[in-house]
C-alpha cells in the first residue's frame, strides 16, 4: 500500500519545532504532519495538520518543498512517499492540541537533536542540510534483504 504523507519543518532562530509523542505513541519527537486526504493538496494538508496538532496557523504559500522521502516501513508492509516542507512563517503559540498523541511541543537547535528523534527523521534532516532533494529509507540493501528473508522477490529495478 502506498501512503502519501507530508511533514513540516517549522524553523525559528535556528531551531526546529517538534511534537513530543505520548509514551503510548512511542515517546519520540516528531515533526508536524500526517497523511494527505482526498481532495487536498500537500501544503493544504500541512496547514490543516499544523492547526490541528500544534495550534499554529501556517499559510500554504509560505511553505517551501525541501525534500522527498521514499520510505519502506518493512514491519508494517507500508510504502510512503513523504513530502517535507519548510516554513519560518506562522502565527500562534505552538502547543499540543492532541494530548492523546502528543504531550507537548519543544524547540531544538538543528545541530543538537535529542536521541528520541527517529532515525528516519534524522536521515531526512541530514539530507536537507546536504541539499539533497530526494532520498530513500531504509537503504536499498536493507529492503532487498528484508524481501529475501520473506521469501518474496523484489519487483524494483535490478542493480548489478
Amino acid at each position: 500500500m502506498l501512503i502519501f504523507a507530508v511533514r513540516l519543518l517549522v524553523e525559528q532562530e535556528g531551531k526546529l519545532l517538534f511534537l513530543r509523542q505520548t509514551k503510548k505513541n512511542g515517546g519520540r519527537f516528531s515533526l508536524i504532519g500526517g497523511n494527505v486526504e482526498e481532495r487536498e493538496f500537500a501544503r493544504e494538508a500541512l496547514a490543516r495538520e499544523a492547526l490541528e496538532e500544534a495550534g499554529i496557523h501556517v499559510r500554504p504559500e509560505t511553505m517551501q518543498l525541501v525534500h522527498v522521502l521514499h520510505r519502506h516501513k518493512l514491519k508494517k508492509n507500508e510504502t510512503l512517499l513523504v513530502l517535507y516542507f519548510r516554513t519560518k512563517h506562522f502565527h500562534g503559540e505552538p502547543t499540543s492540541l492532541e494530548p492523546k498523541k502528543f504531550k507537548d511541543v519543544r524547540w531544538f537547535p538543528i545541530q543538537l537533536l535529542p536521541n528520541e528523534v527517529s532515525k528516519a527523521t534524522r536521515h531526512v534532516l541530514e539530507a536537507v542540510q546536504r541539499g539533497e532533494v530526494y532520498s530513500e529509507y531504509p537503504s536499498r540493501s536493507k529492503v532487498l534483504a528484508h524481501w529475501e528473508e520473506e521469501g518474496e522477490n523484489w519487483e524494483g529495478f535490478a542493480v548489478p
